[in-house]
């Protein structure tokens, strides 16, 4: 969709939750207002409307195959991360006929997922007090794959493998070290465990930190 549809379908947008009405009448105006009330997002339009920032990129697609009565089911199966490369990530997963169809849900799936993340330099090589890195080391698990991401010194980039470095990129990681156990060829079990790395920097954040 063109910046200029997305924006028309925006303006003819009719909210369908309290939360939606909210934000179309401008009553909150921040993503992160909805972060720290906790409210649950149930319409992609508000993501779109309060954020117009958001990357998106295709992790992996796959075809899915299901045996049925009617004989054997095929669809597509695609992994999406969505982040502004600024603290801000979400991974989804979309599965439709077509390949196309299944990477607008995975989009839509992800933006519904987004999550806020902490940035640091909690690197002891580094102590640059710029926000490239992790706050400190965090460990996230998907499937067989657990993957730990260590904090790491500025210009060092990321080492950790391709999948993860997608989602890390866009979350705003710029460093790190990594170290993963398990079949972590699997995709999607890795992209989604360092998702779940990234959250964990979010149980120590301060209420101080949720205003700013």
């Amino acid at each position: 969709m063109s910046r200029e549809s997305e924006t028309q379908s925006l303006e003819n947008w009719v909210p369908k939750t309290q939360l939606g009405k909210m934000v179309k009448e401008g009553h909150i105006t921040s993503i992160f207002e909805i972060f720290k009330e906790g409210y649950k997002v149930k319409e992609v339009e508000i993501i779109d409307f309060l954020l117009q920032d958001l990357k998106d990129e295709v992790i992996d697609i796959g075809l899915v195959q299901k045996q049925t009565d009617a004989g054997e089911n095929s669809r597509f199966r695609a992994v999406v991360a969505v982040g502004n490369s600024n603290g801000l990530i979400g991974l989804g997963v979309g599965k439709a006929k077509r390949v196309r169809n299944a990477i607008e849900k995975g989009v839509r799936t992800a933006k519904l997922n987004l999550y806020p993340i902490k940035r640091g330099c909690g690197s002891w090589e580094c102590d640059c007090g710029q926000q490239h890195t992790l706050p400190f080391k965090v460990s996230g698990k998907a499937g067989s794959v657990e993957l730990t991401l260590i904090p790491g010194p500025q210009g060092l980039g990321l080492v950790v493998g391709d999948t993860a470095k997608i989602v890390l990129t866009l979350a705003g990681i710029q460093d790190c070290w990594s170290k993963a156990t398990g079949t972590t060829t699997t995709t999607t079990s890795f992209a989604f465990a360092a998702f779940e790395a990234l959250k964990e920097t979010m149980k120590v954040m301060t209420p101080q930190e949720w205003a700013k």
